[in-house]
């Protein structure tokens, strides 16, 4: 009688299904948040992520860079959403790679998604490699991961007025307006604009994602 191998207490996939998903697009690699990922992407937000007098976020975490301990809460909150990820609420950090190098996250959320079917993204990139349309390839193989393998039928994003790159990408792949909310934004008022996104209105890449690794988590995703 052959020996029953144990599993390989090395791999993370067995417990955590996620550490094993992986979409690749033809410039970029994402895979869910890891640890080792994730001490790189806190010293890409040191390297910079906007310039200091905009903001772009509803959370303002990127004040305070210079700061003891920004860099470690840039990996404390990719854990709390790692803790919290669950069937009916999750929201999955993807570390954008290219050639091996960790560039930024982008963010996919679903709450009731078994049900609604409907996904958020959000997402940024260390200034060094904006403007080369890395954001909107992202962005693009989340929503070919919602849309075509999990069965989204809808997408939401936001940006606030005066973030014209956020605001571009939207643009570029076919969102169309879905109303505006009023926020503070370092003391001030500031008007963020809703956008949303459908399989039909979708402006496709000529590239197709590649996915890995998903079966084993639909479950976790509702998917």
């Amino acid at each position: 009688m052959s020996p029953v191998s144990e599993p390989d207490p090395a791999d993370p996939v067995r417990h955590w299904p996620l550490a094993g998903l992986v979409v690749r697009t033809p410039r970029l690699e994402l895979r869910p948040d890891d640890d080792v990922g994730l001490a790189a992407l806190a010293d890409r937000a040191l390297d910079g992520v906007h310039p200091a007098e905009q903001m772009p976020f509803l959370e303002p975490w990127t004040d305070g860079t210079d700061t003891p301990g920004f860099a470690r809460g840039v990996m404390q909150y990719a854990w709390r959403c790692r803790a919290d990820l669950r069937p009916g609420r999750w929201s999955v950090n993807f570390l954008v790679r290219s050639s091996g190098r960790v560039l930024g996250m982008q963010t996919l959320t679903g709450t009731d998604f078994a049900v609604l079917r409907e996904v958020g993204t959000g997402s940024w990139l260390t200034r060094a490699v904006q403007g080369r349309g890395l954001g909107t390839e992202m962005r693009h193989a989340v929503l070919a991961l919602a849309f075509d393998h999990l069965g989204a039928r809808l997408a939401r994003s936001s940006a606030f007025a005066d973030n014209a790159a956020s605001r571009r990408v939207s643009e570029r792949l076919g969102y169309t307006d879905d109303g505006v909310e009023q926020h503070v934004r370092r003391g001030r008022a500031a008007v963020l604009l809703r956008s949303r996104l459908t399989p039909q209105t979708w402006r496709r890449p000529s590239w197709t994602p590649e996915v890995d690794g998903l079966d084993a988590c639909r479950e976790l995703l509702g998917g």
